[in-house]
């Protein structure tokens, strides 16, 4: 095999390991959704797997027409650079909507007394919610169903920035089998990147001490999901 395959493929291995760990757009929304929304963790991992798949086949697929057009390596950085700034912005909105739908239901869901008075002359209080009685309600109206699809048009979308330039342009130079190696050896590294993260997520949230926070799960995902769309945009993670 050639040296400069050899080494584009170990480059690959480290850059899809990198990109995706210290992006947390790749793995803090899954954790935060899956915790507030109480998915299974073969649900998590499912729906954390098929974004990860979209987002790097949105990528593949631009090199791999870019490469077989014969198109200038700038004009193909620009488009994903626009990819980057509409996943950004859509990741944005998606947790600040959400952020404020999560505030809603705790609002909703607040503890409030009851008083009553008996026959005997006794009266006392009680507190309970209300919305929590019929929390199955809104699950059966698609709100769970949505925001899987939600995520995975934005992952879609999210190209992966170093993949195009820096490894499918110079591979592709050499050879199509090198295209497909190192292609594929960094796609697999970022999907076992973000399951790995996901699952330390997901342990790390159980050890939480976060009873008195559960009524704002959704809030708190829905923030930390925003934070990530304002990293992407602008701190450029």
């Amino acid at each position: 095999m050639d040296s400069e395959i050899i080494l584009l493929v170990g480059t690959a291995a480290s850059a899809g390991f990198l990109h995706t760990l210290f992006g947390p757009d790749h793995y803090l929304p899954f954790i935060m959704m899956g915790s507030a929304r109480k998915w299974t963790r073969r649900k998590t991992l499912t729906i954390t797997l098929l974004c990860g798949v979209g987002h790097i086949a949105g990528s593949v697929i631009l090199g791999l027409i870019g490469v077989a057009a014969g198109l200038a390596l700038n004009k193909m950085v620009g488009i994903e650079s626009f990819r980057g700034e509409l996943a950004g912005w859509l990741l944005l909105s998606f947790g600040l909507v959400y952020m404020l739908w999560g505030l809603r239901q705790a609002w909703r869901d607040r503890p409030h007394k009851h008083w009553h008075a008996h026959a005997d002359g006794v009266v006392h209080t009680h507190e309970h919610t209300h919305h929590g009685e019929h929390a199955h309600v809104h699950e059966k109206q698609g709100k769970a169903g949505v925001t899987p699809w939600a995520l995975f048009i934005i992952f879609v979308l999210g190209p992966c920035e170093v993949l195009i330039p820096l490894l499918m342009v110079p591979a592709a130079q050499h050879s199509v089998t090198g295209l497909l190696l190192v292609t594929s050896v960094f796609g697999l590294t970022t999907l076992a990147t973000m399951v790995a993260a996901v699952l330390a997520g997901m342990v790390g949230v159980r050890l939480l001490p976060v009873t008195r926070l559960q009524r704002y799960a959704h809030a708190l995902a829905g923030g930390a999901i925003c934070l990530c769309g304002v990293a992407m945009q602008f701190l450029g993670l």
